[in-house]
């Protein structure tokens, strides 16, 4: 590939990270546009893990062999076993002169077990270039050819110092953009996800309900007493509740496969489930109600049910769905209920839902007991 092809490749690599939606699809992009453009058979990617002493692989890319799986769930290696690694991993890469890649063969005699496993895996020569961002080794980026092919030389070495440095710029972009993505559909004090992402979750889960018939259920929670303690222990005590309970939630919410736990907003959380039966999902918000009535502060939940997998009629959008499970968390609130309430069981919360007025704050506050 002559100095053009190369710099179209490296142009093809820059364009296909930064179209790259997640963190599996960057890497992914990262070792398939090396591998390409360097002219290799397989391509990985693999992150130092400082606190373990070990690289990670993160992707396997190109002619895998038996064992080699594309997203690895945990094919890690010891630092110790590759000595020159850490000749590039050390922090002197911080102080600037940049870190550079190196070939390997199955036929040479370095110590390492480089080429130990090039010959294992009946591959011929690879190149490792070092994963530098903001000044700190991340990781590295192998490409290897199998055997039979034209080892790599000095040029590929260089040429994959370069592949590494784009790589790792996407990866840094990508790591902002999903930080950024996080930010905006998260719950700041709880960590939970916040009214943006219920809503995305909502929307998409109906239309599963409406495809294939998926069971999609919503719990409402209000937290009873947080009012009182911003009031007599000051709203630091008052924050330390809302965390507590969103734990609590968050704990519950991990019995139903794929719930989706969040914070709406003030006193008020969420849970919406995809998939489990509307029993799974009643006998998860009954647990959510025994639990919270154990913390030390407040006074329990207010928590209301509505589920597909009752008899609530069609959903047109979720804000039925919605209208529903708050309607049902309105009179578990204004019975002070320590079970909750299901609209699906409870014709009059179905009524209450589906009045052609909505009802005015003054309304719902005396359905709740506060009027």
């Amino acid at each position: 590939m002559g100095v053009d092809g190369r710099l179209r490749a490296v142009v093809t690599l820059a364009q296909a990270m930064a179209a790259a939606h997640t963190p599996r699809d960057a890497v992914r992009a990262a070792a398939h546009g090396a591998r390409t453009a360097i002219d290799g058979s397989f391509a990985a990617i693999s992150a130092w893990e400082r606190e373990r002493g070990r690289l990670r692989v993160l992707v396997n890319e190109g002619a895998r062999r038996p064992g080699e799986e594309e997203f690895p769930e945990d094919e890690s290696y010891p630092v110790h076993d590759f000595p020159e690694i850490t000749e590039f991993l050390h922090e002197r890469w911080a102080g600037g002169g940049g870190p550079h890649a190196w070939v390997e063969s199955a036929g040479s005699g370095r110590p390492g077990r480089r080429g130990e496993a090039l010959r294992r895996r009946r591959r011929g020569s690879c190149v490792v270039a070092p994963l530098v961002l903001s000044g700190r080794a991340w990781g590295e980026l192998y490409v290897a050819r199998d055997e039979g092919l034209p080892g790599f030389d000095g040029d590929d070495a260089e040429f994959a110092a370069v592949l590494a440095a784009v790589v790792a710029a996407g990866l840094a972009q990508n790591e902002r953009l999903e930080e950024a993505r996080r930010l905006a559909f998260t719950d700041p004090l709880t960590g939970l996800a916040n009214r943006r992402a219920v809503d995305m979750r909502l929307d998409e889960a109906l239309e599963q309900h409406r495809a294939a018939g998926a069971v999609v259920s919503l719990v409402v929670c209000d937290l009873n007493g947080l009012k009182r303690v911003n009031d007599t222990l000051g709203h630091a005590t008052g924050d330390r509740l809302l965390e507590r309970f969103g734990s609590v939630l968050s704990l519950c919410g991990a019995m139903l496969p794929g719930a989706l736990v969040a914070r709406l907003g003030g006193d008020e959380f969420c849970v919406v489930s995809v998939g489990p039966s509307a029993d799974e999902v009643v006998r998860v918000a009954e647990l959510v109600c025994e639990r919270a009535g154990e913390l030390e502060l407040g006074e329990g939940v207010a928590c209301g049910v509505a589920s597909t997998g009752d008899d609530i009629g069609p959903l047109k959008s979720s804000r039925r769905l919605f209208r529903l499970a708050d309607a049902a968390q309105y009179k578990a609130k204004a019975a002070r209920s320590a079970k909750p309430v299901v609209a699906g069981r409870d014709t009059a919360v179905v009524r209450l839902a589906d009045a052609a007025r909505p009802a005015t704050p003054a309304e719902r506050r005396r359905f709740r007991g506060r009027g």
